[in-house]
């Protein structure tokens, strides 16, 4: 969970929104968004709830105790909205994101404070809705009481996208920005809610996301994470013939793109997630090798490491796919280093099944990785089938999985002991005069430093090992010169 927070705040803008945000990137991206829309209304970001006119609570709907988290965070604000109107004002709550887009009714029958309920495809309608719910309070409070369900409720899927009526990203944090390049997912994998919260696939076209990749580039970030629910999924539409000697109609793949926008100058390194096995397809494989800007670092779920399981699972590929895929992104780039979600207690999961899944992570090798207990969502294949895993075998699974995940993650993590690399610093450390970055792999690095590095790359040389991080000093022999300042270096 993350939040949005701090802005500056004009002396026109005396309206304050807290956004807080569940779950993943594509989330947080939008949270970001929605800010963007609200900032023309007079909104700027608050620090907390307590200091807001408006609360937007992002929300995720992959696994129940998050769902519950939400309701829990609504009765906190129900109560904050009850002592606003005691003295005389008021604070409007929205819930929006897939917990939005599954329950919405539910929410506004649940909780009658909420004014505001929006899914995923509808933030650019967020004045709308402001409007709207302004509306509502005035003619309730002209009744005189609070009707339970007259919260104001959008979770319609548009026909056009979301992404031609969005404002564009103003603000780059610490030498990195997010850019959405694909919404939706057409895998309908029996656990997932997300073809149901979020819909089909739909990809941005090639210009748009150029478009949006150069402004960020200008306004200062060197690193790009594109996101997609299913980001190597991405067919966006080509731009004109006259640019790339394409005709009308003609799409770009993941590969493509990402070769594009290697060719900005300024942008150092470039990311993607989340990705699926089924559509790394052989020009993404060759790109890892190709683009030295595309970071040696790639998500890839595979869930289980039973055929039974991924069939059940209507993933789509089996074990073997999935080892062939890592062998051929390691030939092309030995130093790559994967990560990967896991399940375990799958409906039907047995021992034999389970030990298949350990045996995958014994002979792949993880950098990092997400793993959870099966989590049956309402409406989704998997709640409904038979063989559903008691919760004490799902606790016990998870807890080997883990400790297993662990040790290959600080494995991994003491492989680069003595390695010279470059590290993106994002802000200060835990400690006085310490700053944190990541590494191409995405670990965590810290050294002493200052605030000037923070969106810079420097070189830096990894002395020790822990857990989830890496310490380092800046290498200051060799360092080669950049515009940016003394920390800056080619990745």
């Amino acid at each position: 969970m993350k939040d949005v927070r701090t802005g500056t705040q004009s002396q026109w803008q005396r309206k304050r929104v807290f956004i807080r945000t569940y779950g993943c990137q594509m989330n947080v991206y939008d949270s970001d968004r929605m800010a963007d829309v609200l900032r023309p209304l007079g909104y700027a970001l608050s620090e907390n709830p307590e200091q807001a006119d408006l609360v937007v609570l992002n929300t995720c709907h992959i696994r129940e105790k998050a769902s519950e988290k939400v309701y829990s965070e609504l009765g906190r604000l129900r109560d904050l909205k009850a002592e606003r109107r005691r003295g005389g004002s008021d604070l409007v709550i929205a819930v929006a994101g897939c917990v939005a887009q599954a329950e919405g009714e539910e929410i506004i029958q649940r909780q009658p404070a909420v004014d505001i309920v929006v899914g995923p495809q509808a933030y650019h309608r967020l004045p709308e809705l402001l409007a709207r719910a302004a509306r509502a309070t005035d003619a309730r409070r002209a009744d005189g009481r609070r009707r339970p369900g007259a919260g104001v409720l959008d979770t319609e899927f548009p026909a056009e996208s979301k992404f031609d009526h969005l404002p564009a990203p103003s603000d780059v944090r610490a030498g990195s920005a997010f850019v959405s390049i694909q919404e939706g997912c057409d895998k309908f994998c029996t656990f997932c809610v997300v073809p149901y919260t979020r819909g089909a696939e739909y990809s941005r076209p090639a210009t748009s996301v150029l478009q949006e990749a150069r402004a960020l580039v200008a306004a200062g970030a060197i690193e790009i994470t594109l996101l997609g629910q299913n980001v190597n999924a991405y067919h966006g539409e080509a731009p004109g013939s006259s640019n790339v000697g394409l005709g009308a109609g003609s799409t770009w793949t993941l590969a493509r793109l990402i070769r594009a926008l290697a060719e900005i100058d300024g942008l150092a390194r470039i990311r993607y997630t989340t990705s699926h096995p089924r559509d790394m397809f052989d020009d993404l494989v060759a790109a890892h090798g190709d683009v030295p800007q595309l970071m040696p670092y790639l998500h890839l779920p595979v869930q289980s490491g039973s055929d039974r399981v991924l069939e059940a699972m209507n993933r789509g590929h089996g074990r073997n796919h999935f080892r062939r895929l890592v062998d051929r992104l390691r030939d092309i780039r030995p130093d790559i280093a994967l990560s990967s979600d896991f399940i375990v207690g799958f409906p039907g999961e047995s021992d034999v099944d389970f030990d298949d899944t350990m045996r995958l992570v014994e002979e792949v090798g993880f950098a990092s990785a997400f793993s959870f207990k099966y989590s049956r969502r309402p409406g989704t294949p998997g709640a409904a089938l038979d063989g559903q895993v008691a919760e004490s075998i799902k606790t016990a699974r998870l807890a080997a999985l883990q400790s297993l995940l662990g040790r290959q993650q600080r494995d991994f993590n003491t492989s680069k002991v003595g390695a010279t690399v470059p590290v993106l610093f994002a802000g200060a450390g835990r400690k006085p005069g310490q700053m944190l970055g990541k590494s191409p792999w995405l670990q965590s690095v810290f050294v002493e430093g200052n605030a000037d590095m923070i969106g810079r790359l420097a070189t830096v040389r990894l002395l020790a090992a822990h857990p989830l991080s890496l310490a380092g000093e800046i290498a200051t022999d060799g360092l080669p010169a950049r515009a940016g300042g003394p920390f800056g270096v080619a990745a």
